[in-house]
């Protein structure tokens, strides 16, 4: 396999997991795990920048991109079952050991994933990937409420992060000059917003079910401690969900941790791919 992507699809469950793959398989893994709305478009322009070195692999989640998309009634929409059917992925399509790429939802699904593994996981990237109570930004405020109250007034100001504009606005916030951000991936999401009950999937049943993930930041701190996984973090200085201080805090309990903090916002993998490539590949 060379550094042309190749498109795929994996049988997992009855489902249809779509995949992106690249890179020769004889060289270390790494699994790519994107974010909220979203899909493994955003990796588009970063696979060819790493597949020289890794053999790479970037999934959509169920109920994302070109993956099946179940009802509600038909999958159970929660952080653990989405980590479970990517656990179950990774070992259909015959990964024994693999670096993860933790990236705004890819955060839990990966850690859900290397904490249940620690002995396949061979280091770890995060990119706005939080694992801290000081990496969530004051836009949790109105998402914390919601979760303690799903009434329609605390449900409705945050179908604004779903909306054209939001979903916009999370690719542009925080870039100078905005023009290094192409519309492709935001007007893809759009569009992947725009299907038959995507809405409830992403904000009645995983924005609603993120409290779990808060809550399990312990128990994946507690994992650092205990396995010591090479760590590099990039998040940008103006991300507008995971602040900083999060990036930083992974020191604590991973004093060897290399992290960056760079100009830019919420998706550099798409404004910033080279700067992102240069530190995935530190974990060489």
């Amino acid at each position: 396999m060379s550094l042309i992507v190749q498109y795929r699809t994996a049988k997992v469950d009855n489902l249809d997991i779509f995949y992106r793959e690249a890179g020769n398989p004889s060289l270390p893994t790494i699994i790519l795990l994107h974010g909220h709305a979203s899909s493994s478009h955003t990796f588009r322009d970063l696979i060819p920048l790493i597949a020289d070195q890794f053999h790479v692999v970037a999934p959509d989640y169920p109920g994302f991109g070109n993956s099946s998309r179940p009802t509600p009634d038909e999958y159970k929409y929660t952080f653990v079952n989405v980590a479970d059917t990517i656990d179950k992925f990774t070992e259909i399509i015959g990964l024994k050991k693999f670096a993860v790429y933790l990236f705004d939802y890819g955060a839990p699904v990966g850690l859900l994933i290397a904490s249940k593994h620690p002995e396949r996981i061979t280091g770890i990237f995060s990119q706005s990937g939080n694992a801290y109570d000081e990496g969530l930004s004051p836009a949790f405020e109105g998402i914390r409420k919601f979760w303690a109250d799903p009434s329609p007034d605390n449900r409705e100001p945050l179908k604004h992060i779903f909306s054209p504009e939001g979903l916009t606005g999370a690719y542009t916030l925080g870039v100078e000059p905005a023009s290094r951000v192409a519309p492709d991936g935001a007007n893809l999401d759009i569009y992947y917003m725009s299907r038959e009950g995507a809405l409830e999937i992403q904000l009645d049943n995983l924005l609603k079910d993120y409290e779990t993930n808060v809550n399990s930041y312990p128990q994946w701190q507690a994992y650092f401690r205990q396995y010591k996984p090479k760590l590099v973090v990039i998040w940008g200085k103006s991300d507008p969900f995971f602040i900083p201080p999060g990036a930083e805090a992974f020191k604590r309990d991973l004093p060897d941790a290399d992290v960056s903090i760079i100009e830019g916002g919420h998706f550099l993998n798409d404004s910033n791919p080279q700067a992102i490539a240069t530190g995935i590949k530190k974990l060489l």
